[in-house]
């Protein structure tokens, strides 16, 4: 389904006019992080309410918007119809969810299964690299057991991070796998396992559409709590805090087959509900350029009314993410005529696995014209002065030459990746875009290793991410927020502007999704 997009010919404020002080966007984040807004799950009152809230606001700027409506198919466990048992000897020991074990609803897990386990260290193959976890291992008919959030110190963190999801999971199926068991390194978490855990009460979606299903085959995903995983490893030979220190030094992992079997009744709530991706373009004024598109996304959604923490339900998603949606509007704001078209992309089901920018990227509302950058806003977190940027994506694509140079004339500092085992690279909406061959940038606010702005991140993180208490009542650098919608406007400006297209560096493992440039 392809919904073509009308166009707006005249955007032409200089970025002072609504990116000096951070002021106005704020005032949209108040709107959408707004208690009556119930957090903007993906397919609620709220979220819908959102999207009308940046339709307006598109319009306000002489802009067209045009909404592309998302189909999904919805699954919520119904736990207590639902086990999770470890069988040993003729002997189950029932595991307790939201304490040892979770079954996550990513997946479309089967009614009942009962297999064995194996053991396949970060669960990697990579032919290109040499490295391959799964050879030699007979995994049919077996659930594979894993680290996630780690991997080898030979492979790059982006790498690593692409290998960890829809990739690992295609590669474990070919070689017979029926599901998964991940556990991670507490130490390298966003959120601690007892409220992490509570979003497994809430609603999954996949996207209504077969091809775009990437967990197709597994037929149960569970999530392991690290505190209990010697239930697991017991008889095995080995114990999670010898992988674990493993893992930290960068090292393979061993191999190797664990003791009894998993057994899992899995009821669920099944149903269908659509929500909205909403699009606008500023049209580029060259005659030739305007056909390609440098794209700035954000996520809408959130994760909705979940289970009560310190007496409050509405997680309101200010920073994760009425900040991003908020930037992307008053970088359009500030944004002149630009040889290149910019596409606003505004998307659905972020926080039901980048779901709505997958259903963009491949139903493009422009037609056969060409989408040549993305930059995406998701919580880039200005919580104090903005002197370090760390970018995902950074070394990957002639991108980076752009961000360290509008950088820099805002005497900010460009950095990469300060923590690749979060998988930050694959886990918003750029990601959609880079499988589709198309070169992008995400953002963060860095810092100095063991600084104060280090902590203040961290906590927040501990604290506030996906938890009600990320809203409106929170302290906010106004003037760093500011600063950064000043080198995105720069950046897109730059980009927009250029001769030649971006394009992905000879040494980046992502060229090989791109389309050849004719």
């Amino acid at each position: 389904m392809r919904f073509l997009l009308p166009f707006c010919f005249s955007l032409a404020l200089s970025a002072a006019d609504s990116t000096s002080d951070g002021k106005q966007w704020w005032q949209h984040i108040l709107f959408l992080a707004d208690d009556k807004l119930e957090g903007r799950n993906a397919g609620s009152e709220g979220h819908g309410q959102a999207v009308e809230y940046v339709a307006g606001q598109f319009r306000a700027l002489g802009l067209k918007p045009v909404i592309q409506t998302v189909p999904f198919l919805t699954k919520q466990i119904d736990e207590p119809n639902s086990s999770l048992e470890l069988i040993r000897d003729g002997k189950a020991t029932k595991l307790t969810f939201g304490k040892e074990a979770n079954i996550a609803m990513r997946s479309d897990p089967a009614e009942f299964v009962e297999a064995p386990m194996v053991f396949v260290g970060y669960g990697m193959k990579i032919p290109e690299k040499g490295y391959d976890d799964l050879a030699g291992l007979d995994l049919r008919g077996k659930l594979a057991v894993m680290l996630s959030n780690a991997g080898p110190a030979e492979i790059s963190g982006p790498l690593r991070s692409h290998m960890q999801g829809a990739e690992r999971w295609k590669a474990l199926r070919a070689a017979g796998a029926i599901g998964t068991v991940t556990v991670s390194n507490p130490k390298h978490a966003d959120i601690p396992w007892e409220r992490a855990s509570l979003a497994r009460f809430a609603v999954a979606m996949d996207i209504d559409e077969e091809k775009l299903r990437d967990n197709a085959g597994n037929k149960l995903a569970v999530t392991m709590n690290a505190q209990y995983a010697g239930l697991f490893f017991e008889g095995s030979g080995h114990t999670i805090e010898e992988l674990f220190e493993l893992a930290e030094a960068g090292r393979r992992l061993p191999r190797f087959n664990m003791s009894g079997t998993l057994k899992a009744h899995t009821a669920v709530k099944r149903g269908k509900v659509t929500s909205q991706n909403i699009a606008a373009v500023i049209e580029g004024h060259d005659p030739k350029l305007k056909n390609e598109f440098v794209v700035l996304s954000a996520h809408i959604d959130h994760i909705g009314i979940g289970q009560p923490i310190n007496g409050d339900r509405i997680n309101n998603g200010a920073m994760d993410n009425a900040s991003g949606v908020a930037a992307l509007i008053e970088v359009a704001r500030a944004l002149k005529p630009l040889n290149r078209s910019v596409m606003l992309a505004v998307v659905t089901g972020e926080e039901k696995g980048l779901l709505g920018s997958r259903y963009f990227a491949e139903h493009p509302p422009i037609g056969d014209r060409k989408i040549v950058a993305d930059f995406n806003l998701d919580m880039f977190l200005p919580l104090h002065p903005l002197k370090i940027l760390s970018i995902q994506g950074l070394d990957e694509s002639t991108l980076g030459a752009d961000i360290r140079a509008a950088s820099s004339e805002f005497g900010v500092k460009v950095m990469g990746d300060m923590e690749p085992q979060r998988n930050l690279f694959v886990r918003s909406d750029q990601y959609s875009f880079i499988k589709k061959g198309i070169p992008a940038l995400a953002f963060k606010f860095g810092y100095e290793k063991g600084s104060p702005e280090e902590q203040l991140q961290k906590a927040w993180l501990k604290n506030r991410y996906h938890a009600p208490s990320d809203d409106v009542n929170q302290p906010v650098d106004l003037e760093g927020a500011a600063k950064f919608l000043k080198i995105l406007t720069h950046l897109a400006s730059r980009v927009a502007d250029a001769s030649e297209r971006p394009h992905w560096n000879d040494s980046s493992f992502f060229k090989r999704f791109a389309e050849p440039v004719h």
